[in-house]
């Protein structure tokens, strides 16, 4: 293959997937990014390592600086963006002039569809964008898609996915594995699901259920944001029950809402003494670090569930995933899902496997070669099909 990567942000998922295109892309180099020259060269030095050879390289990059990121974009084939999700479609338009494809992590609906805006540009420029490639979204969408593909027709489909520590502490029982602002985002806001075979947006922190998962026990599940991104959409004239809820031990949706319910999420200007401030801004500066202070190893519980016929036989399809941080690597189980998910993708374009353009995630590659690739990285996936009387 001989191509440049560039991955933008030396963080946790940067670092994975930039481990996994040294194993898995045939790279001719890899280069991370970040506006620390010291993160991106720790990062490195670990990817080199695990690997064994001089893979990856470090630089110092100001992403929402157009000059400078188009500098360092100038001679890459395909760009993996691993920053906070509202940068990625101001990081698009660079990366189209530069001709430069480009993945990114996502987890807003509507700031995807702003870079899906851009699918005349990227197809212009000879270059494809694939937003939202991570975990949720992400590979939950792709376990969806697997399902699709495995039925003649669908009643539903169900996901499930939730990163969580392995030695839960009270109050939370949760461990803070993304920055949290991108943790609220899913907290707020409304998830967009189909109900009925029509676009529904449902209220975050509601409709709680519970969940039996062999390795955990009881658990609950909960609606939240962008989970399901662009493939209600996609899928609500094939699909006509489709819908994402987050995995959390049983009590943390109502501890969580309390927060919402009483203002602190709220994104209006609050006058405290002299100081006009915003309150999510206040809980994100206060609570992130705080709950940043649990340090535990992680585990990850993903599950797929469907309905639908298959050759005149109704027919449940259920895939689970339990996956815990690598102690060969020291990679936690989300950036293993995360950033090895993305650089699937990121490798797919790479190989000539998709056209030029911007293109939804579950238009760019079938839930089945997916599942293929993710068991390749040693993620274990768990599914089972039935028959049944009628879907439940």
């Amino acid at each position: 293959m001989n191509k440049n990567f560039a991955i933008l942000g030396a963080g946790m998922q940067g670092t994975a997937a930039a481990y996994d295109l040294a194993k898995f892309a045939d790279a001719h180099s890899i280069t991370l990014g970040d506006v620390s020259l010291e993160q991106a060269q720790k990062a490195c030095e670990r990817v080199n390592l695990l690997v064994g050879r001089s893979i990856c390289h470090p630089a110092q990059v100001n992403a929402l600086d157009d000059d400078n990121l188009a500098a360092f974009l100038a001679d890459k084939d395909v760009l993996l963006s691993c920053v906070p999700y509202w940068m990625h479609p101001r990081i698009a338009k660079v990366a189209i002039k530069t001709k430069t494809s480009m993945v990114d992590l996502g987890g807003n609906t509507d700031i995807t569809l702003e870079t899906l805006e851009m699918d005349e540009d990227a197809k212009a420029a000879g270059v494809t964008l694939v937003p939202d490639t991570g975990l949720a979204p992400g590979l939950v969408n792709s376990l969806g898609m697997y399902i699709i593909e495995h039925l003649d027709t669908v009643d539903f489909v169900k996901l499930y996915c939730g990163v969580l520590p392995q030695n839960p502490k009270p109050p939370f029982n949760y461990k803070l594995t993304f920055n949290v602002e991108g943790l609220v985002t899913e907290y707020d806001y409304q998830a967009v699901v189909v109900r009925d075979g029509e676009i529904k947006l449902v209220e975050t922190l509601t409709e709680v259920e519970t969940l039996e998962i062999a390795q955990l026990g009881t658990m609950e599940a909960f609606v939240t944001s962008g989970g399901t991104s662009t493939a209600p959409y996609t899928l609500k004239d094939r699909v006509p029950n489709y819908e994402y809820k987050t995995i959390r031990f049983p009590g943390h949706c109502e501890r969580m809402r309390l927060y919402k319910d009483f203002g602190l999420w709220r994104e209006d200007l609050v006058k405290v003494g002299n100081v006009e401030v915003r309150p999510k801004d206040v809980f994100n500066a206060v609570f992130g670090p705080e709950l940043a202070k649990f340090v535990d190893l992680d585990m990850c519980a993903v599950r797929a569930r469907g309905v639908g016929k298959r050759d005149g036989q109704q027919l449940e399809i259920q895939i689970d995933i339990f996956d815990k941080q690598c102690e060969e690597t020291g990679f936690t189980s989300m950036e293993r899902l995360t950033g090895f998910s993305m650089a699937i993708y990121a490798i797919e374009i790479a190989n000539g496997g998709m056209p030029a353009g911007a293109i939804r995630y579950e238009n760019a590659m079938t839930g089945t070669k997916f599942c293929e690739e993710i068991q390749r990285r040693g993620v274990e996936l768990h599914s089972q099909t039935r028959a049944i009387a009628s879907a439940k």
